[in-house]
Order: structure tokens, then sequence, then C-alpha cells
């Protein structure tokens, strides 16, 4: 029997999912887990017009809520002001773009089942 996992591990599977999800259609990463005074960004990534700023949901199959559910008002806040501070830091030009990847992973915790990918999910 496997050892039951982590939030934090949980929530690394879905990430390092994601990312690769990203990269293979045409995206470069540019940072993970960057953080500030403010709030975390789970995944921040290019593409040839948006910087992409991706907050990453993970669950385990058959929760009563969906994952996009935690990205509440306040959350949604913190992460578009943590962008702007990072957008103007690194002097980024380009519009940004606020995701959100739900990842569902089977009831072993170990693998993941599916993915629900939501683009401009702030607006």
């Amino acid at each position: 029997m496997k050892r039951e996992l982590t939030s934090i591990e949980i929530g690394n599977i879905g990430e390092k999912y994601i990312a690769r999800y990203l990269r293979r259609r045409g995206y470069k990463i540019k940072e993970r887990n960057m953080r500030n005074f403010h709030s975390e960004i789970d995944i921040i990534a290019e593409s040839k017009e948006y910087i992409v700023f991706v907050e990453v949901k993970t669950r385990t199959l058959g929760q009563l809520f969906p994952p996009r559910a935690a990205v509440n008002a306040e959350k949604r806040r913190k992460i578009i002001f943590a962008s702007r501070t990072y957008m103007r830091y690194k002097n980024i030009k380009k519009t940004p773009r606020y995701d959100i990847a739900e990842v569902y992973l089977t009831k072993e915790k170990h693998k993941v089942d599916s993915i629900n990918y939501i683009e401009n999910a702030f607006y």
C-alpha cells in the first residue's frame, strides 16, 4: 500500500504536469513557484503574444467542489498584484493572461487522471 501524500506533494505533481503540458504547446516556462510578499504564482509562462500566470489546483477525483472554486476573489486579487509587480520588475510589455489549471489525480494520488485547463479564467 502506498503512503498518503502531503498536500505539497500533491500540488507538485500537478504543477510539474501542467509545466510539461504548456511546454508541449509551445509555451516557454519563465518561473515556477514565484513568491513575493503578497502571493505566490505557480507557473509563469510566455507565448508569442501573452505572459501567462497560471494557478494550478490539484485534487483527487470525487471532490465535492471543482478545484477552481478555491481561486476566490481575494486569491485572484493577490495573483494580479503579484503579476503586475513581476511584470514591472522584469520590464515585460506583453499582455497578461490569467489561467487556472485543474488537475485531477487518481484515488491513489500518484497519477494524473485528467486536467481542465481554463484560459482567461479571471475574466
